[in-house]
């Protein structure tokens, strides 16, 4: 069978600001190393990543795992070769909302807090709506609680602040725009909300994975380097975000990365751990229709080539 190599190759992303895409379109040798034009394509959700990819129209995505894994349940030929980040899910309330600390730990106290009030998380299928549904199940306050969905995180920010939220869970991103705007807080910090939650990964589409796997080996090698950055000098990798981003600053950046420093591109057991559990509550919650396994997800040839090493996070 006769490989066919396109020229060009298209890569999904979203805003999220501590994706190592902003640093790589940076890079002005990236096109030349990878011998293609690269067309970065900007997304809203995960989910509309994955509608994307079933429609054959990107190579390459950055994505979380849970819009990934209901993707492939629902036949997307996608499998995740690397990782990025994990625990990239907090929720933030207003300054009255007692926290994470002032609960000792209690996330059913925290939880309960918001009971008979609303709450905003980004599109259905999301990690961090997966996550917070979980919870509401887990406490039973699925039916107390009312949840108000959003396209984009930013505007959970806006509703706050118009008082017609009482909460909101989402990225660290959301968290450094809501402090901008009001006396918001964040009550509980990603690292206790669900541990090791894979925030995203690189997922590439099957048919690259088969005809192009020297382009995947190149891109992945260019996604540590600049992951890598984002966790050794975040100062540094802050001033080339914002200076992709541009309607962001050097410090709203500096505080996402700190918010959740996670940072590492290897698929690691506690990575594969939390993702396979995340599988399990997917299902429970009806939104996939088979447990799937590890194979149906992971691609591991490419990682353990380019990052041996302990993991990072």
């Amino acid at each position: 069978m006769i490989k066919i190599i396109n020229e060009k190759l298209n890569i999904g992303f979203l805003s999220t600001a501590y994706h190592s895409s902003f640093i790589l379109m940076e890079n002005k040798d990236l096109d030349k190393d990878l011998k293609k034009h690269i067309n970065w394509i900007l997304f809203g959700t995960g989910p509309a990543i994955i509608e994307a990819f079933n429609r054959n129209e990107l190579d390459i995505g950055y994505i979380g795992i849970t819009p990934a894994i209901v993707g492939i349940d629902q036949g997307v030929r996608v499998k995740c070769v690397a990782g990025g980040h994990i625990e990239g899910t907090l929720m933030i309330a207003n300054e009255h909302y007692k926290s994470f600390l002032e609960e000792k730990g209690s996330l059913f106290n925290i939880f309960n807090q918001f009971a008979g009030k609303k709450v905003g998380v980004p599109s259905l299928g999301s990690i961090h709506e997966v996550i917070l549904n979980y919870y509401l199940k887990k406490f039973k306050l699925n039916k107390k609680i009312d949840i108000k969905y959003y396209s984009h995180a930013e505007f959970i920010a806006l509703d706050l602040k118009r008082g017609l939220l009482d909460g909101g869970v989402g990225t660290p991103a959301l968290a450094a725009f809501a402090s901008t705007m009001l006396n918001s807080k964040i009550i509980i910090p990603p690292d206790k909300l669900y541990e090791n939650n894979p925030s995203y990964g690189i997922f590439c589409q099957e048919k690259l994975i088969e005809n192009d796997p020297e382009t995947i080996f190149k891109f992945l090698q260019h996604h540590k380097v600049a992951t890598t950055l984002i966790r050794e000098a975040p100062l540094e990798a802050a001033e080339k975000i914002a200076r992709v981003i541009k309607i962001i600053d050097f410090n709203y950046v500096k505080s996402i990365l700190e918010i959740s420093p996670k940072y590492c591109i290897a698929l690691s057991d506690k990575y594969i751990t939390a993702s396979m559990n995340l599988v399990k509550i997917i299902h429970e919650l009806g939104y996939i229709k088979t447990n799937l396994e590890i194979k149906d997800i992971f691609n591991f040839e490419f990682i353990k080539k380019i990052h041996p090493e302990k993991e990072h996070y």
